[in-house]
């Protein structure tokens, strides 16, 4: 009997991210799959499980290559400079040039099927625990008076991940990205985010 065609599952996985970015959950087959990571269907089964197994590992190694930003952002000792290196971040991700536009977690979540519910609800918790996180940065920040003392925390994190992922949007339709970057410019001159003590830029 033949043996199976050994392969490289970091590289194929790396091209399931790619294939997963650009078309989303529904719509990526797993032929699509398996020809994009050059195995064989017995091989994506046995070495990742099924597509929605394949789809949560490679939303794993998506989120360790590309979105490190978002806790290199939180750790920033400024509250200004944490919102603008995470809304940069996400711009930047999202037009980076060498990968697909937008984001890899809302192209997955838009127009899921009824049978992709629970990757759906995965990514719906995702963006959840990064709104969660911002918040509590940014209750830390209005304990230090880094952030406006009348300024609500949570829809501050809310408005932030609400405007990254409409520039996710923008991207996917071919804005590009100093025109996006520009949109975190403006935005950042909106209350609560005006009234943050500057004591730098992201460049």
């Amino acid at each position: 009997m033949a043996r199976p065609k050994e392969f490289d599952a970091d590289e194929a996985l790396s091209r399931a991210v790619r294939l997963f970015w650009e078309k989303g959950y529904d719509g990526t087959s797993v032929t699509e799959l398996t020809e994009a990571m050059g195995i064989t269907r017995p091989s994506l089964y046995g070495t990742f499980g099924n597509k929605e197994e394949l789809f949560r590992r490679a939303l794993h190694f998506y989120d360790a290559e590309y979105m490190g930003f978002i806790s290199d952002s939180l750790a920033e000792p400024s509250a200004r400079l944490a919102v603008e290196k995470l809304l940069l971040g996400y711009v930047d991700a999202q037009t980076h040039g060498e990968t697909p536009t937008g984001c890899l977690a809302l192209n997955g979540a838009v127009a899921c099927s009824d049978e992709a519910e629970p990757i759906r609800k995965t990514l719906v918790d995702r963006r959840i625990g990064i709104e969660i996180a911002l918040c509590a940065r940014l209750l830390v920040a209005q304990e230090a008076g880094d952030f406006p003392k009348d300024a609500d925390a949570a829809d501050a994190a809310r408005f932030v991940v609400t405007l990254a992922l409409g520039t996710a949007c923008q991207a996917k339709s071919g804005r590009s990205r100093a025109d996006l970057r520009r949109v975190v410019e403006i935005a950042l001159t909106a209350h609560p985010f005006a009234a943050m003590p500057t004591v730098g830029r992201c460049q």
